[in-house]
Parts: C-alpha cells; sequence; structure tokens
C-alpha cells in the first residue's frame, strides 16, 4: 500500500511549518506543525498514526502519516501530526497521557500559529485510536475538567484489548495492555464511552484488519446507547468501500480521497450543534 499510493502523496506533499516541536521531554514526546500562512481563528486538526502499539513513526514513510495533517492545512486547518512513546518501554496508560500532552500544549501554544484552541479536533488510526478516546473518555488520563476536543473521529480503530489467535497484532495488544487478561476490560477504551464527552465519528474500511470493524461497529452501538440512556451525542459511522486498513489512511492528501471532506461536513455539524445531545421532537 505504501508503494502503491506513493507517486499520489509524492505530488501533493507539502513540508510543515515546524519539525519535531517538543511537546513533553522524551524523544518521541515531539510533533510537527502545519500552519497555512497569515491566517487567524483556524480551527485546529490533531493527527496521531497507528502501529500496533509497537511501532509506527509520524512519518512512516517521507508521505504518510504526514499526508494527513497536510490535507487539512490545505483546507484551512491548523494542524498536527504528533508522535508518542511506544510500548513496551511505554506501557498503559503512556500513549493516552501522551495524547492527553500534546492536546494540552497545542491549546496553550496553536494561537501563534492562527489556531482557535476551542475548535480543536482530535484524530486517530488504528491503535491510536485506543489511546485518542481513553485521553478524551478515561478518568484516570483526561483531566477533571476533560479536555479541549471539539470532536474526535477514530479511523479503523483497535479499541478492544484483543489477544485472540487470529489477531495478527496480539503481541503488541499484551506490550502495551500488559500480559494479565484480567485487566484489559478495564483498560480497553470501548467500555469507556461517557455522555460528556466530544461527538464521536468513526471510519471503518470494508476491508478491514481481523475484527477491527466488528469493534468499530460495536464502538458506534455502545455510543448510540449512552446517547439514548444517559443524552450523550450520537456517533456518526462511515464504511469506506474499497479501502483497506492502510490505504484508508494513505489517501488523504490525495485527488482519490473522499473520506476528508465528509470529516470536515462532520466537523461543520459538529460545531453547530447538530452531534450534541439528543433533543426531543417537536411537533
Amino acid at each position: 500500500m505504501f508503494e502503491a499510493w506513493a507517486p499520489l502523496l509524492r505530488a501533493n506533499a507539502i513540508e510543515p511549518t515546524l519539525r519535531d516541536v517538543p511537546y513533553g521531554p522524551h524523544a518521541r514526546q515531539v510533533l510537527d506543525v502545519f500552519a497555512p500562512q497569515g491566517a487567524s481563528d483556524l480551527p485546529i486538526l490533531v493527527f496521531v498514526h497507528g502501529g500496533a502499539f509497537v511501532r509506527g513513526d509520524k512519518d512512516q514513510t517521507p508521505w504518510i502519516h504526514a499526508n494527513v495533517p497536510a490535507e487539512f492545512a490545505r483546507q484551512g486547518f491548523l494542524a498536527f501530526n504528533v508522535e508518542y512513546r511506544l510500548a513496551p518501554q511505554a506501557s498503559w496508560p503512556a500513549g493516552a497521557q501522551d495524547v492527553r500532552d500534546a492536546l494540552l500544549w497545542i491549546a496553550r501554544h496553536a494561537g501563534q500559529w492562527g489556531g482557535d484552541p476551542k475548535r480543536i479536533f482530535l484524530m486517530g488510526h488504528s491503535a491510536a485510536c485506543a489511546h485518542c478516546a481513553s485521553a478524551v473518555w478515561d478518568d484516570r488520563v483526561r483531566p477533571p475538567e476533560g479536555l479541549p476536543v471539539a470532536g474526535l473521529v477514530l479511523l479503523s480503530p483497535r479499541v478492544v484489548a484483543d489477544t485472540r489467535a487470529d489477531n495478527p497484532n496480539a503481541h503488541g495488544v499484551r506490550a502495551y495492555y500488559g500480559e494479565d487478561p484480567s485487566l484489559y476490560a478495564g483498560r480497553e477504551p470501548i467500555g469507556l464511552a461517557r455522555p460528556d464527552a466530544p461527538p464521536t465519528l468513526i471510519a471503518l474500511a470494508q476491508y478491514e484488519n481481523p475484527l477491527l470493524d466488528f469493534y468499530a461497529l460495536d464502538l458506534a452501538h455502545r455510543l448510540a446507547t449512552v446517547a439514548d440512556r444517559q443524552k450523550g451525542p450520537m456517533p456518526r459511522v462511515i464504511q469506506l468501500m474499497d479501502h483497506n486498513h492502510v490505504s484508508a489512511v494513505a489517501q488523504f492528501n490525495t485527488a482519490c480521497n473522499d473520506l476528508g471532506e465528509q470529516i470536515r461536513d462532520w466537523f461543520e455539524r459538529v460545531l453547530r450543534g447538530d452531534y450534541g445531545a439528543r433533543k426531543p421532537l417537536s411537533a
């Protein structure tokens, strides 16, 4: 997939405004900034790459994963590409803590590039969805007042600590969540959805890695249940036909990408209140 998408991504690539800006003391606690020139009052997109908890990089190739913030910067967003610590050196909940700390750093500093800290959207891919969701939902990670996130996008989300034999990344789950399966249910984000969290968009590929599509739909059902019973925000779900786990993220910043437009449409709807708590129907 990296080779197949490389020509399109190379043709559209843009250089970040700043590379490897530290948001914490660790070598991997850095981010890249993609800032439109001379703009102000910009919405903000924060992207966090995947990698089965044990691998991955914000520059997985010269064009992936920088293609995601690059597309949003082209569309008038202040965008960030976030790196974080990996297991087994940094086990649960280190990844979620890094996402939290990056968000708080961005909220403090975004103004210098024209960003509006009241309009931050957080987007994760694959295992990073676990970190993003936990940062927003888990009281053991998020600040008591919550995080400044207007909306959460989970692309091909790994939100279950699954060590089944048919999960090719079970070793990464163990490395991050630990060797004791009895602890997984209390740590995996799928059971942590809450009514006071920001609205969530879930996108899954037609040809997902084993079980990720099932878990994505299960998460959507749980979020809908929270919306129904506790007046939380209803989720939005998108299935990407003809895509797989890698092409779902590789398509950004190319002419073949239609997901980015759907995400931006959802952002606009979130900001005007379409995806807030459900309201009773009027006559």
